[in-house]
């Protein structure tokens, strides 16, 4: 049963011993696509580098011995009866792309979709899932496309997510749900803080250029910026050249532009934060990990969609903030950066334990209220949490 967990304890959690198709079986399979061999002992594989590495991250916590697991506000436990949490360690962001990048007609015979079935029916087999209807359950959906196929069946447990870009508001929420950080994929900067080494660059932004909804707004931003002098503005894909050619322009450049894309965030905004470079947001639905403790405001710099897409308006308000003012943002980008790093002893793992212990009061109440209530229709709204802010779409005349 779940008690609230107070300050004298932990909270204890449990996690499943999944079938390894879920787990080190998915690493295998990534692999394999990639002309890797089938291996003996697939606990021996190591995880691939991803921007939605935080499902590892989590399960190596919880597979480490105690004693290593330093301030850590949870505790893992091994009966079922003495949990207050259950996790469910499966990798559902690997699993979406095991196959990207292999020919439609390989034949490699893994399906993203059968695994989220094969997922589904295993947990809604399981006596605890049951019982309260997988509300007191932790599900890492890092992706925005993880676990799209089942989300409906999952929907009641506490989801790790990166934003709600994808998900309806009776599916994720800030009242039940956990927005998380995304992987580094950039190297922390250490160098000199102030803006000597940072002169020739006022703004810095690489990614894909063309994106659907409330992403069109980049595109809009390409056509306003791509002009200016002092602004880095390039259309790049996911790869290690692009990856280094980031790393460079991020740690020589004054300000990083996060614009919204397909959906509200992405890892850039955290790879601007690790490389002391001031994040500038165009993302008028974003939601941001932690900010009961994190201070945006801070470090940051928000622009209105409709704002930023004025003639100018953007390089006139960034070039008018004096160095000061950015190695003021850039002290408090460092204080915090531990928060976004899944290395750090006391960084992302433990913060989104202790996020999640927060909700364990209302999952009590969610489990007693849904207990008494009468049964809804079919087609009656069931949204019971506040539902998430989503990002607005820019209309192009």
């Amino acid at each position: 049963m779940i008690d609230f967990p107070g300050i004298s304890r932990k909270t204890r959690v449990y996690m499943y011993d999944l079938p390894t198709n879920f787990t080190y079986g998915v690493i295998e399979q990534h692999g394999v696509a990639r002309g890797g061999e089938k291996s003996d002992d697939v606990t021996g594989l190591k995880y691939p580098g991803h921007q939605h590495m935080h499902e590892w991250y989590l399960f190596s916590d919880l597979t480490r011995p105690e004693i290593e697991r330093v301030g850590s506000p949870i505790v893992r436990v091994f009966d079922p009866m003495e949990a207050d949490l259950f996790y469910v360690s499966a990798f559902s962001s690997l699993s979406l792309i095991v196959n990207s990048g292999r020919p439609g007609n390989s034949g490699s015979g893994y399906s993203d979709e059968a695994m989220q079935e094969s997922l589904v029916g295993w947990l809604e087999s399981q006596e605890w899932w049951r019982r309260n209807n997988g509300r007191d359950h932790v599900i890492v959906a890092g992706d925005p496309n993880a676990l799209k196929r089942v989300m409906d069946r999952v929907k009641n447990a506490i989801l790790l997510v990166a934003d709600f870009g994808r998900l309806r508001g009776d599916q994720g929420s800030l009242v039940k749900d956990v927005i998380i950080p995304y992987s580094d994929r950039i190297d922390a900067y250490e160098g000199e803080l102030g803006v000597k080494t940072r002169n020739n660059t006022l703004l810095f932004f690489m990614g894909n250029r063309y994106r659907k909804d409330g992403g069109r707004v980049r595109d809009l931003l390409f056509k306003l910026l791509e002009k200016e002098d002092d602004v880095v503005i390039k259309h790049g894909t996911q790869s290690r050249e692009n990856r280094r050619a980031a790393k460079q322009g991020m740690h020589t450049s004054k300000f990083c532009l996060h614009v919204a894309g397909d959906t509200p965030c992405a890892c850039r905004l955290f790879d601007a934060i690790a490389s002391l470079c001031v994040p500038v947001i165009v993302s008028d639905g974003i939601e941001l990990p932690f900010e009961d403790v994190v201070d945006y405001r801070k470090f940051s710099v928000f622009l209105r969609s409709d704002a930023a897409l004025k003639p100018r308006f953007v390089v006139k308000k960034l070039r008018k903030v004096k160095p000061g003012k950015i190695l003021k943002y850039q002290k408090a980008m460092k204080e915090v950066r531990q928060y976004f790093d899944y290395t750090h002893p006391n960084g992302s793992v433990n913060e989104i334990w202790r996020q999640v212990t927060q909700k364990i009061p209302l999952i009590k109440l969610m489990i007693n209220r849904e207990k008494r209530m009468i049964k809804r229709e079919a087609n009656d709204p069931q949204c019971s949490c506040l539902c998430s802010n989503q990002t607005s779409i820019i209309h192009v005349r």
